[in-house]
């Protein structure tokens, strides 16, 4: 969720953080895949707000491989960005980072987990000790306690229990009926972990192949990729930025433009197109 997105339809303004923009049309399935690191409190906030604008979400289906943004993932985001002082990556401090630090070191919980409570008892008893000793140690911060986070999560289970299946079998199962299956990406290529403008880049894969390894087909399932550029370039938070422009200019780009952050409300940086880049 530190990717957001707008959404303007019929007068009114949405903007989605976790949700795929198709939930506005009931008779499209949408899918948070594997790939995802979940924010559960900001996923439900989302639903609750979409409920309230009487959008029903029974379409939304979540992957029981995707993996759970936990209360220490943030405080530990937050912890080190400020530590790097001038040196910051310019995160937006919601735990992306330490939940995909979790999953590569196989730490991390998943949302399958969270639907065996005694599953993710145990697996939350045994990170949690080395969470807490990182942040008593290296960054001189208060322990969380193991019951809170257990009984938030008990009651954030009973609220998103119902939308979690095997989503890779949905998907394929669809392409098989030869229905039409489109995927929505996040970010840019040069924010991707391997082919963006280390470090200042986000933690997962945003290019378009990641749309395999992050729902589960093969990649022979893809018969069309779609590009997407603005008509000026923009960027949020640190890293370089060739054709950036400063000044006037710039301010008025970002005003015309609402360059502003969907996640964290910061304003973007604007330049011209790179076509070389």
């Amino acid at each position: 969720n530190n990717a957001g997105h707008t959404v303007v339809t019929k007068g009114q303004k949405f903007q989605f953080h976790l949700i795929p923009s198709g939930i506005l049309n009931p008779d499209i399935t949408n899918v948070i895949g594997n790939g995802v690191v979940v924010d559960l409190e900001v996923l439900i906030d989302e639903i609750d707000d979409l409920h309230s604008k009487g959008i029903i979400t029974t379409n939304l289906k979540i992957s029981p491989n995707s993996h759970l943004v936990m209360p220490y993932h943030r405080i530990l985001d937050e912890a080190r960005e400020n530590l790097l002082g001038n040196m910051k990556i310019g995160t937006t401090k919601r735990g992306i980072g330490p939940s995909y630090s979790d999953k590569a070191s196989r730490s991390g919980i998943r949302m399958q987990d969270l639907l065996n409570i005694k599953v993710f008892n145990k697996k939350l008893e045994f990170v949690l000790k080395e969470k807490n000793a990182i942040l008593t140690k290296i960054y001189n911060l208060q322990p969380l306690d193991f019951n809170d986070i257990l009984e938030k999560f008990k009651y954030l289970s009973k609220k998103i229990g119902d939308y979690v299946l095997d989503t890779s079998k949905l998907i394929n199962d669809a392409l098989d009926e030869d229905k039409k299956v489109l995927f929505e990406g996040a970010q840019g290529t040069f924010l991707d972990i391997d082919h963006g403008t280390y470090p200042f880049v986000t933690s997962s894969s945003t290019v378009a192949a990641t749309a395999c390894i992050g729902s589960g087909i093969g990649p022979t399932r893809i018969d069309k990729i779609i590009g997407v550029t603005k008509a000026y370039t923009t960027r949020v938070g640190q890293g370089p930025f060739p054709t950036e422009i400063k000044g006037k200019l710039g301010t008025m780009l970002r005003e015309k433009g609402s360059e502003y952050g969907a996640t964290t409300g910061r304003p973007r940086r604007c330049g011209w197109l790179d076509t070389v880049l």
